[in-house]
C-alpha cells in the first residue's frame, strides 16, 4: 500500500457504502415503492396535522402543539434518511461521502434525542391536565410550553454534538462497507480498526442517561396519573383521560422500546439484518404511526380534518 492510500484509508475521507436495505430483499424495485409511499403518508400525515393544529383555535393548547412538535421531528426525522437511501437505489448509487455521513448521524441523533425529552415533556403535561386541572392554564402557559420545547431541542443537540465529532474521528481503515441503510453510530462503529470499547461504554451511559431521564419522568407522571383516573368518580372522565394517556403511552413504547435494542443490548444480541429491521421500525414505520395514533383516537382532530375537508369541498362547489 503506498503512502497516499494509507493516509486516505486512516483519515477516513474516502467515500463510505451503504450496504442497505434493497440489497437483502429478493425484489428491490417492489420494496422501493413501498418505501417511497410510505415516506408519502409519513410527510402528508404529519404535515396535515402539523397544518389543523396550527389553524384551528380549537387545538391552540399545550398538548397539540407538543405534538405538532412531534410531527415537526417526525418529517424532520424521515427526511433525513429515506430520501437519500430511494435516490440511491433509483441511481443505482450506495455511496455517502464522510461529511455527508457525519451531518446525517447528527441530525439523527439530535432529533432522537429531542423526542426522547418531548415525549417527556408530552407526559408531564398530561400529569398536569388531569392531576392539577385548576392549575392548569398556569403551570403549562405559554411560555413554560416553549420553553419546555425548546429544552428538548437543546438537549437532543447536545447529543448530536456530543457523539458525531468522536464517531466521525476514529480512523476507518477497514472495510468501507457500513452494513445500514444510514450512517448509524452502531454501525460505523464497527468500521474502525482501532480499540473503541471505551468509546461505546461513553456512549453507552450517555445513552442510558438520555433514556434514564425521560423514562423517569414518564413512568413517575403516569403513576400520578393512575392514581387520579383511579380516585375519579365519574365514568366518562376515567375513559377520556385512558384514551389520552393511552395514545401517547403507545407512541412512548414503539419509540423507547426500539431505542433501547438499539443503543443498550450488548452485541451479543445485534446483528446488521435484526439491527435493520429495527431501525425501518422507527425511522419509517413510527412517523407515520403517530399521527393515526394521534388523529384517528382523538375527537378534536377528526373533528377538525372534517371541518376542513367540509370546506374545501364547498369551496370547489
Amino acid at each position: 500500500m503506498d503512502n497516499s492510500t494509507w493516509v486516505a484509508n486512516y483519515t477516513g475521507q474516502l467515500d463510505f457504502i451503504l450496504v442497505g436495505l434493497f440489497s437483502q430483499s429478493k425484489h428491490p424495485a417492489l420494496l422501493c415503492v413501498v418505501i417511497f409511499v410510505i415516506f408519502l403518508m409519513a410527510l402528508s400525515g404529519n404535515s396535515i396535522l402539523i397544518f389543523l393544529i396550527h389553524s384551528n383555535a380549537h387545538l391552540q393548547t399545550p398538548m397539540y402543539f407538543f405534538i405538532s412538535q412531534l410531527s415537526l421531528m417526525d418529517v424532520m426525522y424521515i427526511s433525513v434518511t429515506v430520501p437519500k437511501m430511494l435516490m440511491d437505489q433509483v441511481m443505482g448509487v450506495n455511496e455517502i461521502s464522510a461529511p455527508e455521513c457525519g451531518m446525517q448521524m447528527f441530525l439523527y441523533l439530535t432529533l432522537v434525542g429531542s423526542e426522547f425529552f418531548l415525549l417527556a415533556a408530552m407526559a408531564y403535561d398530561r400529569y398536569v391536565a388531569i392531576c392539577h386541572p385548576l392549575r392548569y392554564s398556569i403551570l403549562m402557559n405559554h411560555t413554560v410550553c416553549h420553553l419546555l420545547v425548546s429544552g428538548c431541542w437543546f438537549l437532543g443537540s447536545v447529543d448530536g454534538f456530543m457523539l458525531t465529532p468522536v464517531t466521525m474521528t476514529f480512523p476507518f481503515c477497514k472495510s468501507r462497507e457500513i452494513h445500514h441503510f444510514f450512517c448509524e453510530v452502531p454501525a460505523v462503529m464497527k468500521l474502525s480498526c482501532s480499540d473503541t470499547s471505551l468509546y461505546e461504554t461513553l456512549m453507552y451511559l450517555c445513552c442510558v442517561l438520555m433514556l434514564l431521564i425521560p423514562v423517569t419522568v414518564i413512568s413517575s407522571s403516569y403513576s400520578f396519573i393512575l392514581l387520579t383516573i383511579h380516585r375519579m368518580n365519574s365514568a366518562e372522565g376515567r375513559k377520556k383521560a385512558f384514551t389520552t394517556c393511552s395514545s401517547h403511552m403507545t407512541v412512548v413504547i414503539l419509540f423507547f422500546g426500539a431505542a433501547v435494542y438499539t443503543y443498550m443490548l450488548p452485541s451479543s444480541y445485534h446483528t446488521p439484518e435484526k439491527d435493520m429491521i429495527v431501525s425501518v421500525f422507527y425511522t419509517i414505520l413510527t412517523p407515520v404511526l403517530n399521527p393515526l395514533i394521534y388523529s384517528l383516537r382523538n375527537k378534536d382532530v377528526t373533528g377538525a380534518l372534517k371541518k376542513m375537508l367540509n370546506m374545501g369541498s364547498l369551496t370547489t362547489l
